[in-house]
């Protein structure tokens, strides 16, 4: 009981949570909007093999690589969105969370939570072309 309790304080800890799926190579972009400044991130998967998913991305200049598992260990990563400062203890961050994969489609399912305590963050998702 407790578990769930604490689960549910968990996720309305979030100011916005969407699901989205991508299909191999494919690449989402979201614009991050906040202050003056306009910052872009991007993020796709290349591999699916022995239930790990490696996934590129990128934000404001710093490119990455992770390998999420749907297992509950190493099933999300945190993006900070606002450099830590002095008016920031608490930054406004991205969570994404590997959530299912789909292999007839090869396909993989994602959540995004938007943790934004000021509510100063925007965010715009990009068409794919």
């Amino acid at each position: 009981m407790l578990l769930f309790f604490s689960s549910a304080i968990f996720a309305n800890n979030y100011a916005f949570t969407k699901e989205i799926s991508l299909k191999k190579n494919e690449q989402k972009k979201i614009l991050v909007k906040y202050d003056s400044k306009v910052k872009l991130f991007t993020f796709s998967w290349t591999l699916y093999i022995n239930g790990g998913l490696v996934i590129h991305r990128a934000y404001d200049k710093i490119v990455a690589q992770n390998i999420l598992y749907l297992n509950g260990i190493n099933q999300s990563f945190k993006l900070e969105l606002v450099t830590r400062g002095a008016s920031y203890y608490e930054p406004p961050y991205m969570l994404v969370k590997f959530k299912e994969f789909n292999a007839k489609k090869n396909e993989a399912v994602f959540q995004l939570f938007l943790y934004d305590r000021n509510s100063e963050i925007k965010w715009k998702f990009l068409k794919n072309r």
